[in-house]
């Protein structure tokens, strides 16, 4: 028997979402990295000069391989100040990530981040009018309970008088801004292809980051930096901002915006590891155990049938 429309626009419709999921999870490892080689980088150059150089440089990436490789038709987007708003979100989540790599440890600031899904969860309410289920409610709570436990560094006492970290709360600022991006790209969608979208965000992103940090962006004596700096920017730039950018623009498109950011509970596991393989040395078992309850946050909601 042949397959109706209907069956087989729900098959095409499952690729898309399995592939939607596999995107996050590659997602998941390459921002991953950008906590453990970010680390290596802002000894030697401050946050502002260091995410300008990087987006100008996705920037252009993205559109060489947008309007070049993939021949999308170059022209001045509808309503460009939907990429002004969620440009400014970026600008403020990538800024303050760095400044927080300043005061405190790769993993306390992975963990931060575990906690956008469940903020997710209530924007995507507010702004597209997404519901999660209890299912998907449960799995948010108890992956955000892990995040909180390795944020506080296992130690229940300082989970007690909560005794958190000043990168963490600056961390924590940005994390909020990008909580409301997600479920903006939806919002905003006026039928661009991925690949558009991603280079306007991307060059929106870059315009308020060097308008933003001008002055040191000028001090600064790039042409004696030292060689890891570059080999971290050109990593940043390709992996966790130009390739992340269309995976999250593509896995928006097909997943709910609480699931597409739940991705985010597998970010610790992958940093624990990088951070050991690295030889920065391993965290308490304590630890461990708090970043596998967020993973355990992420399968769960992978079970629950998508809305």
């Amino acid at each position: 028997m042949s397959e109706t429309g209907a069956e087989v626009e729900a098959r095409a419709d499952g690729r898309q979402r399995l592939l939607s999921h596999l995107a996050m999870l590659l997602f998941a490892a390459l921002i991953a990295g950008s906590f453990t080689f970010g680390a290596l980088a802002v000894p030697h150059l401050a946050p502002a000069p260091l995410n300008a150089v990087r987006f100008v440089l996705a920037s252009a990436l993205m559109g060489a391989f947008a309007f070049g490789v993939a021949r999308r038709p170059f022209a001045w987007p509808r309503a460009p100040w939907r990429f002004a708003v969620m440009g400014f979100l970026m600008a403020i989540y990538f800024v303050t990530m760095f400044v927080a790599l300043t005061m405190t440890l790769p993993v306390a600031t992975s963990a931060v981040y575990t906690l956008v899904p469940l903020m997710t969860a209530v924007t995507a309410w507010f702004i597209v009018g997404q519901r999660s289920g209890p299912p998907v409610l449960v799995s948010l709570v108890i992956a955000g309970a892990g995040a909180v436990w390795v944020i506080f560094r296992g130690d229940l006492e300082a989970v007690l008088g909560f005794d958190i970290g000043r990168g963490e709360l600056v961390y924590l600022v940005g994390c909020i801004a990008y909580a409301f991006y997600t479920p903006l790209l939806r919002r905003y969608a006026r039928g661009e292809a991925p690949l558009v979208l991603s280079f306007w965000t991307l060059t929106a992103t870059a315009v308020w980051i060097v308008g933003y940090g001008l002055p040191e962006i000028v001090a600064v004596d790039w042409l004696h930096l030292p060689a890891v700096v570059w080999w971290v920017i050109i990593y940043l730039a390709i992996g966790p901002t130009a390739i992340c950018f269309f995976l999250i623009q593509f896995a928006s498109q097909h997943l709910p915006a609480a699931k597409v950011i739940a991705y985010g509970y597998i970010v610790p596991a992958f940093v624990i590891v990088f951070e050991g393989a690295a030889g920065h040395g391993w965290v308490s078992l304590s630890v461990i155990l708090g970043a596998l309850v967020t993973v355990c946050g992420l399968l769960g909601l992978a079970l629950v049938r998508e809305r």
